[in-house]
């Protein structure tokens, strides 16, 4: 890491309130710390190193507000969704190792960073609610992964809900053995593991607790270990750490209904999809202060439609999440940006909702709220973390070079994106990836996926799974 370092020469959107484009800016940087943002050239020092944005559009790193640790390596499998979640869930719970994840974690990574996306929030694992904690093994073997990239994360660890799997393969060495699965366990185990690694990777990665979103049929069982004592047990548990409370799967109902049997979960709750809402659901969201990802590409959003907009004019606050990578999306948060506008547009039929800075904001600033990290990042400012990109726009799909917040957000891709700095780390220069081998992470990644093929084939998918998988 430089000591010092300017970016100068740029195009730069701080994605402040007042909502300024400064051209040509600067931003510079010491530590890991922005300690300046302004007009014209950086204020020079003996020991500055310079880079020179030539004209490119800088501004804070993308923020992925909804995601998954392990589809890295399943995107793809299976010919609709609802047969991707049947092999997914059950890759999660019977072919997986601690190879696995941390190669799939790499290969997340990287491609998050030559995306432009410079934190995600993870859950460990997903499909049909299957997340591999009961034991943190997967969660180690995880942040190890990101970490050798670089990127910044949020780690989302949490129980099944209570009929999920009762079991899963434990493999160790090539040798698999049965492991018991209950979901208070693995609630335990994500408190002893939040106790001992608050800050996983020097504040890059950090943890979040994950609750699967229950009907209002299921909030009937009062039980121990139902989920009524699952859902309060975790709230308890986010607040004694101070956790992101993450939900996956919001809809119809289900926030009006976890209100009334719950009471509110609070401003540190965060609610993925949130589809097809109804208006209890919505006065709900209002009173507890929860935030929301909106995954426009996801197949909740095929399915049913989150009223991001107007959310968003009540108060709301409303992120982007990609839902990825699988079964059929890319981290690529420019596209996300695009599908967010032309989903509410065509739903409005206006293509004035959701404008260009609102939607950059989005993937932006909202996105650091949504996690509780917007003193953190989300905007360049002396004091924040200094994660930036810097976006090279002399292509011909960019040009010309007007209007940049509308270029971004309507034309850019995640290969337009030249320069990544995370932490105050240059960890991407002229689209080349600095400290890692992205052939290794390949590799690595095409081997994990081969040995959970063969693993997921002998268990008991059967030849239609086998077929499904590729192979």
């Amino acid at each position: 890491m430089t000591e010092w370092l300017a970016i100068e020469n740029a195009v730069l959107l701080p994605m402040d309130a007042e909502r300024r484009i400064l051209e040509p800016g600067h931003v510079v940087v010491h530590g890991d710390r922005i300690v300046a943002v302004g007009q014209g050239a950086a204020p020079r020092r003996p020991d500055l190193a310079v880079i020179d944005a030539e004209g490119g559009i800088v501004l804070p790193g993308l923020i992925d507000a909804h995601a998954h640790a392990g589809h890295a390596l399943t995107k793809g499998i299976g010919a609709s969704s609802a047969e991707w979640m049947r092999l997914a869930g059950h890759i999660y719970a019977r072919a997986v190792d601690p190879q696995f994840w941390r190669a799939e974690a790499a290969l997340s990574a990287l491609e998050r960073l030559r995306c432009g996306t410079t934190t995600a929030a993870l859950l460990l694992g997903g499909g049909p609610d299957v997340m591999r904690t009961e034991s943190l093994e997967a969660a180690e073997a995880h942040i190890d992964g990101v970490r050798a990239v670089g990127v910044a994360e949020v780690l989302a660890i949490g129980p099944n809900r209570p009929s999920g799997p009762r079991s899963y393969l434990d493999w160790q060495g090539g040798v698999s053995v049965e492991r018991p699965v209950a979901p208070l366990v693995q609630l335990a185990q994500c408190a002893d593991f939040a106790r001992a690694r608050r800050d996983a990777a020097g504040g890059l990665i950090r943890l979040a607790l994950s609750l699967p979103v229950f009907t209002a049929a299921e909030l009937a069982d009062e039980g121990e270990g139902g989920a009524v004592d699952l859902s309060r047990r975790a709230q308890a548990l986010a607040r004694e750490h101070e956790l992101v409370l993450m939900q996956d799967g919001h809809r119809s109902g289900s926030i009006a209904a976890a209100e009334q049997r719950l009471g509110q979960f609070g401003p540190d709750a965060l609610f993925a999809h949130c589809v097809d809402l109804t208006e209890a659901d919505i006065a709900a969201l209002r009173r507890s202060g929860a935030k929301v990802a909106h995954n426009p590409s996801s197949m909740m959003s095929v399915f049913g439609r989150c009223p991001a907009p107007e959310l968003a004019e009540q108060g709301i606050t409303v992120a982007f999440g990609s839902d990825a990578p699988a079964p059929d999306r890319p981290f690529d948060m420019f596209r996300i940006m695009f599908h967010a506008h032309r989903l509410n547009a065509r739903h409005f039929a206006d293509d004035t909702v959701l404008p260009p800075w609102e939607v950059l904001e989005m993937a932006t600033i909202r996105g650091a709220k949504a996690l509780g990290l917007e003193r953190e990042i989300g905007s360049l400012a002396p004091g924040k973390r200094a994660d930036l990109i810097l976006v090279d726009w002399r292509k011909p799909h960019l040009w010309p070079p007007v209007d940049p917040v509308q270029r971004l957000t309507r034309f850019a891709n995640g290969a337009d994106v030249d320069t990544v700095m995370v932490g105050g780390r240059v960890l991407m220069r002229a689209g080349r990836v600095l400290h890692v081998d992205e052939r290794k992470i390949l590799s690595d990644a095409s081997l994990a996926f081969a040995t959970m093929v063969k693993r997921a084939q002998t268990s008991d998918t059967g030849a239609s799974g086998a077929q499904a998988m590729g192979t």
